[in-house]
């Protein structure tokens, strides 16, 4: 089902689906819209608990957005190691973690003024 327009909430929609759907844990959504100069208008974080479960949930992600928005990532970064995963759509950048390289890093907090959305866990 292809659609035409596609607006950033829609593909963040199944993004988070498509984290749920691999058991993904601890999905925080950074809108950076209001912040002018930012890389892009929004990061969506989660975390796998072992690199099968991270380069499982970058698929099922690309596999959603691509079935339900008809939007294929410009660019997966990360999936040799599968510790940290980037994928680009754009103005919505995807990064799927391991739970200590995704709090070494801390990136939700890397901008302090930016809207902050946590999804909670399905069990």
């Amino acid at each position: 089902m292809q659609k035409s327009t596609v607006t950033a909430k829609e593909v963040i929609e199944q993004i988070i689906e498509g984290i749920q759907e691999k058991k993904g844990k601890g999905i925080a959504v950074v809108d950076m819209l209001e912040l002018g100069n930012s890389i892009c208008d929004y990061f969506v974080i989660c975390q796998g608990n072992s690199p099968a479960q991270v380069s499982a949930i970058t698929d099922s992600i690309a596999d959603m957005v691509r079935e339900k928005c008809g939007k294929k990532p410009y660019a997966i970064d990360g999936l040799r190691n599968a510790q940290w995963v980037a994928m680009d759509y754009g103005d919505i950048l995807v990064h799927v973690f391991l739970p200590d390289v995704r709090k070494f890093y801390d990136i939700e907090h890397l901008w302090a003024d930016a809207k902050l959305t946590e999804i909670p866990d399905l069990d």
